[in-house]
């Protein structure tokens, strides 16, 4: 008896697939993001100054060129975010130590304890989603993901070190201060 099915189904590349999948990112990042925005709020910050702590902790001693790199935002919009939490003793920043010039920049422990707050709950929503979902659709969600991102930033997702960066740092306990790979940092 032949086999009536043709490969994959190809429904989900349908004008409706692709509207609600984009409505599903738009409503996923809202909810997301609501619960750390209240928190934003009670300092006077906004979603620039979370992306800034985020990164800023993700990355130690990360430069602010690299940093401009994944925003891909402005010198002055960064500068204004940047200011503000170097002057409320969120952030700190230092000269290089090859390039003077270089600004690294690191969360001070009242950062740390704010990024920590702001993190919490996002990842108890998607651990949450995770477990709901199952191994297999986190994967393709995951590939899904990947490929939305423009291709320069791709390759941040393919190394292990990329997704748990704590796991090769000294054995002083701190993570190891690892800027992203200039080439992902390209700007166009």
């Amino acid at each position: 008896m032949a086999d009536v099915k043709g490969g994959p189904n190809p429904l989900f590349l349908r004008e409706e697939e692709l509207r609600q999948a984009m409505e599903l990112l738009f409503f996923g990042y809202r909810d997301f993001t609501r619960e750390p925005d209240q928190i934003l709020a009670d300092y006077g910050f906004g979603r620039a100054h979370h992306r800034v702590i985020y990164f800023v902790g993700r990355h130690p001693a990360i430069t602010v060129s690299d940093l401009l790199g994944i925003l891909r935002i402005t010198k002055q919009s960064l500068s204004r975010v940047l200011g503000q939490l170097v002057r409320e003793g969120f952030i700190t920043q230092r000269p290089g130590l090859r390039d003077r010039r270089q600004r690294l920049l690191e969360l001070t422990d009242k950062g740390r304890e704010l990024e920590a707050k702001l993190s919490e709950r996002q990842r108890v929503r998607i651990a949450k989603a995770y477990r709901k979902a199952g191994a297999e659709a986190v994967e393709g969600f995951r590939t899904v993901l990947t490929n939305i991102i423009d291709e320069p930033d791709r390759g941040r997702f393919e190394r292990p070190e990329a997704l748990n960066p704590s796991s090769s740092g000294p054995s002083s306990g701190k993570p190891e201060a690892k800027t992203p790979p200039a080439k992902s940092l390209a700007r166009r």
